[in-house]
């Protein structure tokens, strides 16, 4: 998508798209409409309302209106609230960090697999420390998959074993050694008081420890995961929403090519 103008000067509404000045869209654009979702420690009362537009004030917004409220318990009320932003944004100067590989089905990666490797590849899969949530994990791994994505299971070329959840990081790495893997994928969904960053570097420093780091592909994902953040932390790779396993599977494929081919 390059920058530049595009216009359409048909009916009543500003239709010009600046790239170098994009704002929210809502009904038309540049109309600047934002959503607003909270909750607020007080009663559901006509003060709490006056309360939730002051705030979308002080945050920027014009012309803010609650849509919805609700007490959720006493005490404690959400509200949906829209509202107007003049700010915008250069969308032409944004660079993001990205996995750097093709996405590839299941059978494409099967058929690289085949002909770059020549064998399965050893893929483990858990939701480590205290995450009980399965619902990551299982998307990528799971024969089932998500959303139309078969997971790895399925996969003729992955011989993929998903861990379940509650994974302490010391039994993730003995079963990585134990099974030969070559690869490590991490699902974390709980990040109060950032215990997922604490959980993600401490499987990194035990892997070190272990003299494994270097040995395998270190995949991270869930819902506060992006590629940056992995690359941070030790990761090889991170995966954020709307990720599935063709993203997951076909990195790995490539990176394990990447990495013989470079060995030799």
């Amino acid at each position: 998508m390059s920058s530049g103008l595009y216009s359409n000067n048909t009916g009543d509404f500003d239709k010009t798209l600046d790239l170098k000045k994009v704002k929210p869209y809502g009904d038309t654009m540049n109309d600047g409409k934002v959503q607003l979702s909270f909750t607020l420690p007080v009663p559901a009362c006509a003060e709490a309302t006056e309360a939730a537009k002051i705030l979308c004030k002080k945050m920027g917004l014009e012309n803010p209106q609650v849509a919805f409220f609700k007490e959720l318990t006493p005490g404690y009320t959400f509200f949906n609230c829209y509202g107007s932003s003049s700010v915008d944004v250069d969308f032409t100067n944004i660079h993001v960090a990205k996995v750097e590989s093709t996405v590839m089905d299941m059978h494409d990666t099967d058929l690289f697999i085949k002909e770059n490797v020549g064998h399965p590849l050893i893929v483990i899969g858990a939701s480590t420390g205290t995450d009980a949530h399965t619902v990551g994990i299982d998307a990528i791994m799971n024969m089932k998959g998500y959303a139309g994505h078969y997971g790895l299971e399925r996969y003729e070329m992955f011989e993929a074993y998903n861990l379940g959840s509650q994974v302490l990081n010391e039994d993730f790495v003995a079963k990585a050694i134990e099974l030969k893997a070559d690869a490590l994928l991490v699902s974390q969904t709980v990040t109060q008081k950032d215990v997922h960053i604490k959980n993600l570097v401490e499987l990194v420093e035990l892997l070190e420890a272990e003299g494994l780091r270097e040995k395998v592909i270190l995949v991270c994902g869930g819902p506060r995961v992006n590629h940056e953040l992995a690359k941070e932390l030790g990761y090889d790779a991170g995966f954020g929403m709307n990720s599935y396993a063709d993203d997951v599977g076909s990195y790995i494929a490539q990176e394990y090519v990447r990495r013989k081919s470079a060995v030799k």
